[in-house]
């Protein structure tokens, strides 16, 4: 019998579908004989009396459950999300290089600091990549700082603004598609599969239209009915960033498969398990060295 604790913040629990996520959570794990118990942010000082820790809270290095897993790590407490995850996971240039340096096909990618925001060199960019361009900014998460351009002005602007929040951007060519491939992904092995398909309004799995927030539906996808190179690029892609539990994006061009970007902290609310019932008691037994 172990000792898990959920990291939980305030933004978790007003969510409906992310409270449902997390109960359920508690449940398969107490159905398994494990106790369970929610850690707070003023509750992070009761992270090494616990056996494992599970992070539910968005996460990045500015975050507190930054600092949670940060300390699970240094008392050698099981911990999904682990810190070298959320590093490389909350930094796109960081975790872009990592996919580059395994050989994993993503867009046509350029990293970008202030000095090479010109006119002529976005010019060229255009020339080289394409139109329309994706711009990021490094931090980005649940689409947001991440725009469309296709004119050296709107790039120009949009550069502007992000460099006020980093010291670099990503650029990156558009690769049109009508839905995003999740593959989640847990220590090394497919843990679900699903499709999210894209809003019509707009480009991305989430953004703001008229002033208010379309999100992508979620179809889950049976093992047995992911493309194989699909599947293949997914788990690639994982395994260049840890063995942790992952999502990892990736988009269908023709006969291509991109990788468009590996989250730490993967989403499990909005049905992406549906065809999968032992999500949880993987994420278990990952937890707890149950096998």
């Amino acid at each position: 019998m172990g000792r898990i604790g959920i990291f939980v913040n305030r933004q978790t629990l007003s969510n409906a579908l992310q409270l449902s996520s997390v109960i359920r959570f508690r449940d398969v794990a107490e159905s398994m004989g494990h106790s369970i118990e929610f850690i707070f942010p003023i509750d992070i000082k009761k992270i090494p009396k616990l056996d494992a820790l599970f992070i539910r809270a968005r996460t990045d290095p500015m975050n507190t459950s930054y600092a949670a897993a940060v300390m699970a790590d240094l008392h050698g407490i099981p911990v999904i999300d682990d810190p070298w995850s959320i590093q490389v996971c909350s930094d796109k240039v960081n975790m872009y290089s990592h996919l580059m340096k395994a050989g994993i096909t993503i867009p046509k990618t350029r990293f970008l600091c202030k000095k090479d925001i010109t006119e002529k060199a976005i010019e060229d960019l255009f020339q080289e990549m394409g139109n329309p361009l994706v711009l990021k900014e490094p931090s980005t998460s649940f689409s947001i700082r991440v725009e469309k351009v296709e004119d050296t002005t709107t790039f120009m602007r949009i550069a502007k603004r992000y460099m006020k929040l980093s010291d670099w951007i990503v650029v990156e060519s558009f690769v049109e598609s009508t839905f995003d491939w999740r593959i989640g992904v847990l220590d090394g092995r497919p843990l679900y599969a699903c499709k999210y398909i894209i809003p019509t309004e707009t480009f991305k799995i989430q953004a703001s239209v008229d002033g208010q927030l379309v999100y992508c539906t979620v179809e889950s996808i049976p093992k047995d009915k992911v493309p194989p190179n699909v599947m293949r690029t997914g788990l690639d892609a994982a395994n260049a960033i840890g063995q942790g539990l992952y999502g990892v994006d990736l988009k269908e061009a023709g006969d291509d498969i991109f990788v468009i970007e590996v989250n730490d902290n993967p989403s499990l609310e909005g049905g992406e398990d549906d065809h999968y019932p032992d999500v949880y008691e993987r994420i278990v037994g990952h937890l707890l060295k149950e096998g």
